[in-house]
């Protein structure tokens, strides 16, 4: 900005534009607005982590190349508001890809732009503090925006962050893709034992002259189950884990559910033979038995779904879900049977011979869960993980 100055001999209440002539100048004034440090290096874990960054301003073409060289961005395609105005949305979507830079853009083409970008199937956060952002950080999947954004800004956002940096957007991605993968992984060994059960419950009524566990029996499974599973989100995620953005699908839940759940009835009915034509046991008896084999595989395989690792070698849970699982089946489930609270619930003690075979059934069946897992990751038993 230029600042020169004129003596004014006959003062006046209003001066206009034809006033300022014959002005001396004194010098100049430049407004300098650095990239924030360590932008770059933020930038480049974004990119690691499946993210790519693109840059929507109402500033000059010009001066938003100078920021990107600054930052280190690369800029795969650059056009002004005026290009989009004449694109249709056709056009625009096919556009959006393989541009990272939309400059001289107003609000409605902000908009118009992230529309387009959900409209290719992508995920889309925007962030944004001005008025002109509205729009867009309406229209984004995650509208973002800082505690020093204009008011409208932040009414609109969905998520207001007290740092104005991309470092704490990284690190809200990485512990988001976390919870996601920690909740895939309850939802995942849910159904596949629920299904399992319910498989081996219907199976079971066709030959069993009494129920295969008594109603009380069910709801004490399942609530020692989800007790069990009280610290899943505390579990550690494997970091090739989080490198990839992830979404819902649930066609791939549903072939490991119809894969699992099966594999847990097998062992069911494995335990079944054992405990009735093997060991004779009584209607008791058998329904402590199968509770206890069904508990324990239940709980157990989360050490499995976990993770596409070999447990305890390659990857290993987090401590306090390792203590939750182990009190759970070892402490409660196992040891309740001989306790006198157990009677209640319709137990009856067993030898030391039979909790050594049912324990045994259950180590097979984790192993086996283990290799099929490994064949429906390597694609023999289904072609794609999404």
């Amino acid at each position: 900005m230029a600042v020169a100055f004129k003596e004014v001999i006959d003062k006046k209440e209003t001066y206009h534009k034809n006033d300022e002539q014959n002005l001396t100048l004194l010098g100049f004034m430049a407004f300098l607005d650095p990239a924030k440090e360590g932008v770059l290096e933020t930038i480049a874990d974004l990119k690691e982590l499946g993210v790519e960054v693109k840059i929507l301003t109402g500033d000059s073409e010009v001066l938003t190349r100078k920021i990107c060289q600054d930052i280190g961005l690369e800029i795969t395609g650059i056009i002004t508001g005026d290009e989009v105005e004449k694109l249709s949305e056709e056009e625009l979507e096919a556009k959006v890809l393989v541009t990272s830079v939309f400059a001289r853009v107003n609000p409605e083409q902000k908009e118009r732009i992230v529309l387009a970008l959900e409209k290719k199937g992508l995920a889309v956060g925007y962030l944004g503090d001005g008025i002109n952002d509205a729009p867009a950080l309406k229209a984004a999947d995650v509208g973002i925006s800082v505690n020093n954004a204009v008011d409208v800004a932040k009414e609109t956002a969905d998520i207001i962050l007290l740092q104005k940096s991309l470092e704490v957007l990284k690190d809200g991605i990485i512990e988001g893709r976390k919870t996601f993968r920690n909740t895939l992984k309850y939802i995942m060994m849910g159904l596949s034992s629920n299904f399992g059960n319910m498989f081996s419950m219907t199976f079971a009524s066709f030959f069993l002259p009494f129920l295969p566990m008594l109603p009380a029996q069910v709801l004490l499974n399942n609530f020692l189950y989800d007790m069990s599973q009280l610290t899943l989100p505390t579990d550690l995620v494997d970091a090739d884990s989080v490198k990839k953005p992830l979404r819902w699908d649930l066609g791939f839940i549903r072939k490991y559910m119809f894969i699992f759940g099966p594999v847990s009835s097998l062992f069911d009915f494995i335990t079944f033979g054992l405990l009735l034509l093997v060991f004779k046991l009584s209607e008791s008896q058998f329904q402590t038995g199968w509770f206890i084999e069904s508990i324990a595989t239940q709980v157990f395989v989360i050490y499995v779904i976990r993770s596409k690792k070999i447990p305890f070698i390659q990857t290993r849970p987090s401590w306090p879900l390792l203590f939750s699982t182990l009190l759970i089946v070892v402490a409660l489930a196992w040891v309740l049977p001989f306790t006198n609270f157990g009677s209640y619930f319709g137990f009856q003690a067993l030898s030391g011979k039979i909790l050594l075979s049912i324990g045994l059934v259950v180590l097979v069946y984790l192993i086996m869960a283990e290799g099929m897992k490994c064949l429906f990751y390597h694609g023999r038993l289904t072609h794609q993980e999404k």
